[in-house]
């Protein structure tokens, strides 16, 4: 069961919010929250002890002190912040949380300039009927839940979770 729960939950939550923040500007609390949880639980019932938990749990609250610095910088959304740090927790402090962040960062850069250049063809855009969220034109943030989605979805077999599970994949 912890099985279906370690496959499941993480990349349906990463798409979720993916898929909210793209068509509103918004990632739900819930869905941090529900992440966060999630671990705990399903760490827990696949065997981590307290000492492996509590390591992870410190690489999430590692990765919230410098997303609360960049949010105070007005860097970051708040969304963002908390939907890095609970999915830092899955990751915990090892080389897979290296790759998760890396992945973020080179997905946020592609998919900030992909942004940047759909918003100058605006005109083009509409006057075409294109289906593009109104929001991703007109809003001047970035749906950065997106490259935070596919970051996760890049590293997470490289988690701890992962390959207990599933230790064929390494």
């Amino acid at each position: 069961m912890e099985n279906v729960a370690i496959l499941l939950v993480f990349p349906l939550c990463l798409a979720f919010a993916a898929v909210s923040d793209l068509l509103t500007m918004t990632i739900p609390n819930r869905v941090s929250a529900i992440l966060l949880c999630a671990f705990v639980a399903t760490a827990t019932v696949s065997g981590f002890d307290l000492q492996q938990i509590g390591l992870h749990l410190l690489a999430a609250a590692i990765v919230f002190a410098v997303c609360f610095v960049l949010f105070a910088l007005n860097v970051m959304g708040g969304g963002d912040a908390k939907l890095l740090t609970a999915c830092a927790a899955w990751f915990g402090l090892n080389a897979s949380l290296v790759s998760f962040l890396v992945h973020v960062s080179l997905f946020g850069g592609a998919l900030t300039i992909a942004v940047l250049l759909l918003r100058t063809q605006e005109a083009r855009i509409l006057a075409a009927g294109i289906p593009v969220p109104r929001l991703l034109l007109t809003a001047k943030k970035v749906p950065y839940a997106v490259a935070i989605a596919c970051g996760g979805f890049v590293a997470y077999p490289l988690s701890p979770l992962m390959s207990l599970a599933f230790p064929h994949l390494q």
